[in-house]
């Protein structure tokens, strides 16, 4: 019963920070590891994201529904959803050729603390620079943005760094405003986490017993619940206030995190 109640609080912890820029992989690893908590071959804090997808497919299923309607008859709905998929694309090919380094050698609390504690930094100035927002549609970037965006992302395969902040980072870098940064990072994380869901799945299905299919429901339930409430609240608070919360968060964490380790191990 232990483990579900871990399970429960780490998907709590999932659902939350999913979108926020602090990486939410990073949060789990830490507090997994000062818990003791360990899944089989890593798979719970990939597969409990699913929760956190549908939770974005609830909130934006209007707008999803009406761009797939309009597909084929509406040539700026295709070229929203190319620009989603080409997005995708980067991380799909680097995740697949780098799965197992990156849970056998990156899934590292010393490493995510390290970018936690970097990640902050990075969020701290590219709040105070004058950044012009010249696309305010998410769904209107040039091609060409959305593949860098994707490029960008794939920077958070490092535990730590931040999915939502690498990419949301990544567009107002190149002239989007904040809310259609982080728009765009919602609309491209379904891919990209549905896609990390399956190809974790397919790898490890075989070694997952009904008690690790149990702990992951959970975590997936809790996730699902989270992730709501911070996809309904985090467009107009990112909007208004930016990114320094987040930022001071990152690093409090991050050093907290790294004296636990030196003190705890």
């Amino acid at each position: 019963m232990s483990q579900i109640i871990e399970a429960l609080f780490l998907g709590l912890i999932e659902g939350l920070t999913e979108f926020l820029p602090v990486s939410s992989t990073g949060h789990l690893l830490l507090v997994g590891h000062f818990l003791g908590f360990e899944s089989t071959g890593k798979t719970f804090e990939v597969l409990i994201q699913l929760g956190a997808i549908l939770a974005i497919l609830s909130v934006y299923f209007n707008k999803l529904w009406s761009i797939a309607k309009a597909l084929p008859h509406d040539p700026m709905a295709r070229h929203f959803v190319t620009g989603v998929l080409i997005a995708f694309l980067p991380a799909a090919v680097i995740g697949a050729l780098l799965h197992g380094f990156i849970k056998e050698v990156l899934f590292d609390p010393w490493i995510v603390c390290t970018t936690l504690i970097v990640g902050g930094f990075v969020l701290l100035a590219i709040d105070r620079m004058p950044l012009e927002a010249t696309k305010t549609d998410a769904t209107r970037f040039p091609l060409s943005m959305y593949f860098k965006i994707g490029l960008i992302q794939c920077a958070a395969m490092v535990p730590g760094v931040s999915r939502s902040g690498a990419t949301i980072v990544g567009a107002m870098l190149m002239g989007a405003s904040k809310r259609a940064a982080a728009e765009f990072s919602f609309f491209l994380a379904m891919p990209t986490m549905a896609g990390a869901f399956t190809y974790d799945l397919l790898k490890n299905y075989k070694f997952l017993s009904a008690n690790d299919a149990a702990i992951i429901g959970a975590g997936f339930i809790s996730a699902f619940i989270a992730a709501l409430l911070v996809v309904r609240l985090l467009l107009d608070y990112v909007s208004r206030h930016g990114f320094t919360p987040f930022a001071y968060w990152r690093i409090l964490v991050g050093a907290a995190g790294l004296a636990g380790l030196i003190v705890y191990g």
